[in-house]
């Protein structure tokens, strides 16, 4: 079976209890659940989290390398990980479906939040829609 990596930056390990008004009350544990519900057998969901920068960049190689779609939400990341916008651009450069999300809108909010590197090297964004912006992610890789 195909698999989809959604992979998470820092912080999103605290997920249910970090800024419940920002982020919800939902842990990674229900996001898996929502995927695995979303998906319905067409492909396995790889859920990831990492607080570490270069495990998030070896994530994507591995991407590459297996030619895995990918749902990224870089977390703090998206703002200024240069590194990480490299390795983002390599799979979407592979040809491989590469998906931005976020919880919450990154526009909404503070301004040093507003830019993403990732953003111009990505397949597509989606932003703001809570749990669901992963899901809207997911179903917009299985109607690829």
């Amino acid at each position: 079976m195909a698999s989809v990596l959604v992979l998470n930056g820092p912080n999103l390990g605290r997920l249910g209890s970090r800024e419940p008004d920002v982020y919800g009350s939902q842990d990674l544990d229900s996001l898996r659940e929502l995927l695995v519900a979303t998906a319905d057998g067409r492909v396995e969901i790889d859920l990831r989290q990492t607080n570490d920068e270069a495990e998030l960049i070896s994530w994507l190689y591995e991407a590459v390398d297996t030619a895995t779609p990918v749902i990224l939400n870089p977390a703090a990341f998206t703002h200024y990980s240069y590194a990480l916008r490299d390795a983002a651009a390599l799979v979407t450069k592979a040809g491989i479906p590469l998906i931005e999300v976020h919880i919450s809108n990154p526009h909404a909010r503070e301004t040093f939040r507003h830019t993403s590197v990732i953003s111009g090297v990505a397949s597509g964004v989606i932003a703001g829609f809570g749990f669901s912006s992963y899901r809207l992610a997911l179903q917009g890789i299985l109607d690829a």
